[in-house]
């Protein structure tokens, strides 16, 4: 059952050069650029610069951000437990699981009656590598909007890690640093047991943050060139972008990139379509989860939100 209609405010959230910006609360969600206020729904780079002069996240999000960035993270870090309400010049918010990566946020903002939820980045998927998602009610849903099309549909990732079960020989395995490396080596283990998990020095930090934070991840070994090469079969190298592009004529391995991204696809030897975002299906049931009065897109297109609710709810690209 949809909310009561209530007054919303058109330009509550505005794209900028910088980011979203929220002027009644003066502060950006996200931004690309170093702010004075900043409210990140999660660590990845695209959307946690350093710099920031008051940074409000979850604990995770700023432990990852200060390995990153190190001294240049952020002035002051404001870090604030999932559902606990704090205020920022007026606008109440709270955060709730976003199921993206360990420590992300759906970020939930009331002003004026109005409750306006942010998602940043998310999945809905289960992912024991981190929180399992909270959608709640709003009146605005401002959705990332990365894999918004009728004819995304992401597979099972049980289903797709299997897949390396039939790969025998080595395979060098290309994935994002922070957040999809980890739930590559928790899917590994529990679906793979037989294959031996190597990890490039690189990772190797977000990976223990990780454990340290308390996610029991399996076994996984840092790399080491002799053991690869003695080891013929059954050995899986996880290697951030940089590192699997670099590598493109490597010998004696089988090149797999996990991603959700059909061309990133086009070259590798298998293709394992694991995302950490949401596909078609998964942002219509947010959308009927959440029931808002208005959908605003960023983070990709909305265009196909736009027709498939055209008529029936207003859906407004911010981007």
């Amino acid at each position: 059952m949809m909310l009561d209609q209530k007054e919303i405010i058109d330009d509550f959230i505005v794209q900028t050069k910088i980011g979203l910006f929220c002027s009644y609360g003066n502060f950006y969600l996200d931004p690309k650029e170093p702010v004075v206020e900043a409210v990140i729904s999660h660590a990845h780079g695209d959307h946690a610069v350093g710099g920031n002069q008051n940074v409000y996240c979850t604990e995770a999000t700023a432990v990852f951000m200060q390995h990153r960035y190190k001294k240049f993270a952020a002035a002051n870090f404001y870090l604030k437990p999932y559902q606990s309400t704090f205020q920022l010049n007026g606008v109440t918010i709270s955060f709730y699981p976003a199921g993206h990566i360990l420590g992300s946020a759906l970020v939930l903002m009331e002003y004026k009656g109005v409750k306006y939820l942010y998602t940043g980045d998310y999945k809905l998927e289960a992912d024991t590598t981190c929180e399992p998602t909270v959608l709640v009610a709003a009146d605005v849903l401002i959705t990332e909007t990365t894999f918004a099309n009728p004819e995304t549909v992401h597979p099972d990732a049980v289903a797709e890690i299997e897949k390396l079960n039939n790969v025998k020989p080595n395979i060098m395995l290309g994935a994002y640093a922070l957040g999809k490396s980890q739930r590559l080596i928790s899917l590994i283990n529990k679906h793979c047991p037989q294959k031996r998990i190597l990890v490039h020095h690189s990772i190797v930090p977000f990976v223990k943050i990780y454990e340290q934070m308390g996610v029991d991840l399996g076994k996984y070994e840092v790399y080491d060139r002799k053991v690869m090469k003695n080891n013929a079969n059954d050995m899986i190298y996880i290697v951030p972008p940089m590192v699997f592009h670099s590598y493109f004529k490597a010998i004696n391995v089988v090149r797999i990139f996990a991603t959700g991204w059909k061309h990133i696809q086009s070259n590798n030897q298998v293709q394992l379509y694991i995302s950490d975002h949401v596909d078609w299906k998964a942002i219509l049931t947010t959308i009927e989860t959440v029931q808002p009065q208005q959908v605003w897109t960023t983070h990709g297109s909305g265009t196909h939100l736009q027709n498939h609710y055209k008529d029936k709810l207003v859906v407004k690209l911010l981007n």
